[in-house]
């Protein structure tokens, strides 16, 4: 089968590799639909902190947004998972370890990461073999934009979850990339009044044409008390600019992830009685997400510009906007355009 396939720090190219068996416990999907994420650009180029720290190595097949088909089934699994429309969870767990055992699979020592930690390839590829236990059954009116977008927003939901709002609250997002609107959307359906801090005016743009109005740089942000503030931005200073801006007692959710180090005065949390947390990934939130697009309450289809063949995917990581794209921050790839 096709997939494609990452050799070192920017190269990367389609190459024909087996077709995986489903293992024990194990399904094997066909991919319908995956997303191109910030970590595998990270992967791309080599930045990634797991490449320091020997969780990755090349080679690595990326790919952890998807959803697609099950084809084929291990052994110990229920047949009548085949032909199921699906998603999975990307952090897998030992399933023995005290965190796991505690629900926590996705903070587990030795977990693999599908597409990035653990060399279990990814969903960039036809098809790619998964255990049962992390799969998410797809309502048909989730479709494929929707379903490769369960993983990022079950992150995004995470972040809203922990921001803690209440209908009437006043919540800031920084950083209006694919996790900031997506979180937005969560805290809008909370009833939340939603504000987005942002550098570049497409992407403030594109996020006024979403319905967010209110929508900043840091030169014409009001003064306003924020109940919440979630940093959803790659800049190594935004989770202080994120102390310094919610409101006391209120809450500061980090789900971005800088490059290098970032601090904050831990004076000013203490002082300000701020809730702090960090958001990891999407694993306790794939369902209640799925839930939210299949009722309508969250619809983040417009997120996705473009969706592409396997072919084109080595561009889009080293930063190009396939033709045609719209304004939005996300590439969707389907593996089964120019096959």
């Amino acid at each position: 089968m096709r997939a494609f396939v990452l050799t070192g720090p920017g190269e990367g190219a389609v190459h024909e590799v087996p077709v995986p068996v489903a293992a024990r416990g194990e399904v094997v999907v066909e991919v319908d639909r995956a997303g191109v994420c910030g970590t595998d650009v990270e992967l791309f180029t080599g930045e990634l902190s797991y490449l320091q720290t020997g969780h990755s190595s090349y080679p690595v097949r990326p790919g952890h947004e998807w959803c697609g088909r099950v084809t084929a089934v291990g052994d110990g699994v229920d047949p009548a998972w085949l032909g199921r429309r699906v998603t999975g969870d990307t952090m897998l767990g030992d399933r023995v370890c005290r965190r796991c055992r505690r629900g926590q699979q996705h903070v587990c020592e030795d977990r693999q990461e599908v597409g990035i930690r653990g060399d279990r390839p990814g969903a960039l590829a036809e098809q790619l073999a998964v255990p049962v236990t992390s799969l998410h059954e797809l309502p048909d009116s989730v479709d494929a934009a929707l379903g490769a977008l369960v993983e990022p927003g079950g992150n995004a939901w995470r972040a809203a979850q922990a921001a803690a709002v209440a209908s009437g609250d006043r919540a800031l997002v920084i950083g209006p990339g694919t996790i900031g609107l997506l979180t937005a959307m969560f805290l809008r359906a909370a009833g939340a009044e939603v504000h987005l801090l942002g550098v570049t005016a497409a992407s403030l743009d594109f996020a006024r044409g979403l319905g967010y109005a209110d929508a900043w740089t840091r030169d014409t942000l009001p003064d306003l008390p924020f109940d919440a503030v979630v940093d959803a931005s790659t800049a190594p200073g935004s989770p202080a600019l994120a102390l310094d801006l919610v409101e006391p007692a209120g809450r500061v959710v980090c789900i971005g992830i800088a490059g290098t180090p970032s601090t904050i005065d831990t004076r000013t949390l203490l002082l300000k009685d701020v809730t702090a947390v960090g958001v990891l990934s999407a694993s306790p939130g794939l369902a209640p997400t799925i839930a939210a697009y299949r009722t309508g309450a969250v619809d983040p289809r417009p997120l996705v510009a473009a969706t592409v063949g396997l072919g084109e995917v080595g561009a889009v990581l080293a930063g190009g906007r396939p033709p045609g794209s719209g304004a939005g921050p996300k590439v969707h790839v389907d593996p089964r355009l120019g096959s």
